[in-house]
């Protein structure tokens, strides 16, 4: 359900129809007037799907069977009648038509079904008779013409006809050419047509040198078109052709049609499917060119969640301008379901407002809505509007009294599931009376659960949102200092008016604007005030956050880094140690297993005890050599690795003072030192290029993912030299103005890969 019943017309809807049939080669153009608002989820999300579906087909480098959209099924049913039969022009577009059937049903089928699942179902059904192109080929050519092959009958009635023209155009030359000699024509004449025979142009004065009948006749009746006497028979004969040659194309055609008459309703099927598709090739191409997106989320219940929204129509004029349009974030839940946008004139406040109420209205008509992927659309049962001026002269309204009129259908029909959008909220009589009268009627919109946006100056309905749960405020951000607005809405605090400035920067009479502030009172102009410097101290404290956040991601990042090297070093001390051992062990086998051979030995040679001693002393020397070499190696493995052996009681690996510590300090340092912002304000030209490369060095060396260079204004020159060099650093991902409140082409603001 929605209101009023000019809704469409009030919201831009309407606009977004007629931009369909444009987008339609023709039998899709039906569907766009039969598009309606649905309520169900079951049916909104099929269509969306569909045409999310096309619009990856059109956006990838297939090619889609795009042309010869034409919608026969008028011709289908009129010939259901025994004896018609459809003209050759109708049925070449028949052709035509069911060709680009043919291939849109071949490009689904040579598809796998899951790739495109919902427009493969609705081409499942569909059957074309393969024998019907050839038919209708066989009968007619490319211009449309029955072919003379079409028959043997008509074959033989053109090849006689044929004949006949040509002996009597060749009698007819002759006779010119008599006449032309004999000068009883007028300059210049030639063989003419006159109903459908061919004449000669004679004077009047010599209309009767020829034997003939005369046709016709010029304005001045100088001229008379002569059909000689000696073709006139043979030209009988051939009018008699004609009427065989029309009745056998007749004959032709029908049996043609009596072949069809079985497969109409298999091909009304077929258009019908024809045109749903050009009418979701129509919504798909819209979406391309609003950039349209099918939600990550749908959701049956009402609610709104919403990344970066743009009205469509806007976005459409503003690119052909070649101009931006600030995008909408705005969410609407059970906790938050009433927002209240308060804000300067033309500060876009109402394209807030009507940019939620197309979008959610092209939403659940199954149009792709112009939103970030990652936005989240409910479901709601009734959308009403109040928009713009009703005043009626007929029936003696006043603004104020239809605004009255809306707002108590609101009252009497909004429920849990409906979403209202109410423009200037209390305007139109005494702001004394009207204040109270829309905080009261807000406070009962609110108390039936409704989810709605309104916008309004009244500041009584702006605290409504500190004390009423459920309602929030909303602004429409202001560039005080530049006195522009930013159509930027920033929710969680009601915004200024901005009255006596703008009346200011205008150049109003500053007598009058100081009496009027005496009038105002100074509660009023501190509010307003107030407001302002929360939107200040608020932009702060985000830039704030945002280099804190980056300061403290660069921190748990080199956490990360140090534990992981400090395990991957004591793995490696536990892998040199256990090597050391493993080689220790080695060499004692080995020089076990010399002593016990020396010993054999000597028991075999009964040696003597010098020899014996002197055995003795071979095997000390030995130990102490392996002794020595396994130490030896021990310490080489530790060395290698950048480690120091640690006592019982200090089982625990630390880093050693070498390199790794040193860089570690000197990133301690650097990180500590470092700034996020780097300010080139009053720098030369020579000295802001060896400023600007050191500090992007630095940041790349600490990793920083974003940064910023306030260059100011000014003529541009710091601006260009920063982006000069940034173009050239390849390791800068991207770079761009700041956000306008927080400087805009003042600072570029740098990330890294």
């Amino acid at each position: 359900m929605v209101f009023p019943s000019n809704f469409e017309s009030k919201i831009g809807f309407d606009d977004i129809r007629s931009l369909l049939k444009e987008y339609c080669l023709g039998p899709g153009m039906p569907y766009t007037e039969e598009m309606a608002f649905s309520e169900t989820l079951s049916e909104i999300r099929p269509l969306l799907g569909q045409t999310e579906e096309l619009r990856r087909i059109l956006l990838s480098e297939e090619n889609f069977p795009s042309q010869d959209y034409y919608d026969l099924t008028d011709e289908l049913l009129r010939i259901r009648i025994e004896g018609t039969f459809i003209e050759p022009e109708n049925l070449s577009l028949l052709k035509l038509s069911l060709s680009s059937i043919s291939l849109i049903l071949d490009f689904f089928r040579k598809h796998p079904v899951e790739k495109f699942p919902l427009l493969s179902s609705l081409s499942g059904e569909i059957i074309i008779d393969p024998e019907l192109i050839p038919g209708i080929e066989r009968i007619i050519d490319e211009k449309s013409q029955v072919r003379d092959d079409a028959s043997s009958a008509l074959k033989k009635i053109r090849k006689e006809k044929k004949s006949k023209l040509a002996a009597v155009e060749k009698k007819i030359v002759q006779s010119l050419k008599l006449a032309r000699k004999s000068g009883w024509t007028p300059e210049n004449a030639d063989l003419t047509l006159r109903d459908g025979r061919l004449v000669i142009p004679l004077l009047s004065t010599h209309k009767r040198k020829i034997q003939g009948f005369v046709h016709d006749e010029s304005a001045t009746g100088q001229t008379v078109y002569l059909e000689p006497a000696d073709v006139l028979e043979t030209n009988n004969e051939i009018r008699e052709l004609d009427y065989a040659e029309r009745r056998e194309i007749i004959r032709i055609l029908t049996a043609f049609a009596d072949t069809l008459r079985p497969c109409c309703e298999d091909l009304i099927l077929a258009y019908t499917f024809l045109g749903n598709i050009d009418f979701i090739r129509a919504k798909a191409l819209l979406a391309i060119r609003i950039n349209g997106i099918l939600p990550a989320t749908i959701s049956e219940k009402p609610l709104i969640h919403w990344n970066e929204a743009v009205h469509p129509l806007l976005y459409l004029a503003h690119s052909r301008q070649k101009k931006s349009v600030v995008p909408l974030s705005i969410e609407l839940d059970p906790d938050n379901r009433i927002l209240i946008i308060s804000g300067p004139n033309a500060g876009g406040k109402s394209v807030c407002l009507k940019t939620v109420g197309l979008l959610q209205y092209m939403f659940q008509c199954g149009i792709l809505p112009s939103a970030k992927e990652d936005s989240t659309f409910g479901i709601f049962r009734k959308i009403f509007i109040d928009i713009g001026d009703e005043q009626s002269l007929e029936n003696d309204l006043s603004t104020y009294t239809s605004k009255l009129l809306n707002l108590k259908f609101f009252l009497e029909n909004l429920d849990e599931s409906s979403l209202f959008l109410i423009d200037e909220f209390g305007t139109g009589t005494d702001p004394a009376l009207g204040g109270p009268i829309a905080e009261a009627s807000l406070e009962e919109i609110n108390r039936k659960k409704a989810f709605g946006v309104v916008t309004t100056h009244y500041s009584n309905l702006k605290l409504l949102a500190g004390r009423v749960p459920g309602i929030v405020n909303g602004a429409m951000l202001y560039d005080a200092g530049k006195m522009k607005p930013l159509y930027l809405l920033k929710i969680g605090k009601p915004g200024s008016s901005f009255a006596f400035e703008i009346a200011r920067q205008i150049g109003f009479p500053a007598d009058v604007l100081n009496s009027a502030a005496g009038k105002t009172g100074t509660s009023q102009l501190d509010f307003d005030r107030e407001l302002q410097n929360l939107e200040t101290e608020k932009t702060e404290l985000v830039q704030k956050s945002t280099e804190l956040k980056v300061a403290d991601d660069f921190l748990n990042e080199m956490i990360t880094k140090y534990r992981k090297l400090n395990e991957e070093l004591e793995a490696s001390q536990k892998e040199i140690l256990r090597n050391a051992k493993e080689e220790a062990l080695h060499m004692l086998n080995e020089s076990n297993r010399l002593i016990e051979k020396t010993i054999k030995e000597i028991r075999e040679s009964q040696a003597e005890k010098a020899r014996t001693k002197e055995a003795r002393l071979e095997i000390e020397e030995l130990k102490k050599k392996i002794e020595l070499d396994t130490k030896a190696e021990g310490d080489k493995g530790l060395k290698e690795k950048k480690m120091v052996s640690l006592s019982p009681q200090q089982q625990k690996v630390t880093p050693s003072r070498g390199p790794y510590q040193s860089f570690y300090d000197d990133l301690q340092k650097k990180l500590l030192q470092f700034q996020l912002t780097l300010d080139l304000r009053g720098k030369r030209a020579d000295e802001t290029h060896s400023l600007l490369q050191r500090y992007i060095d630095d940041a790349i060396l600490l990793n920083i993912p974003e940064v910023r260079i306030l260059h100011g204004k000014g003529n541009g020159i710091l601006r260009q030299i920063t982006r000069d060099y940034l173009t050239r650093v390849k390791e800068v991902k991207k770079f761009a103005d700041e956000e306008l409140e927080r400087g805009g082409s003042g600072i570029t603001v740098i990330s890294f890969r």
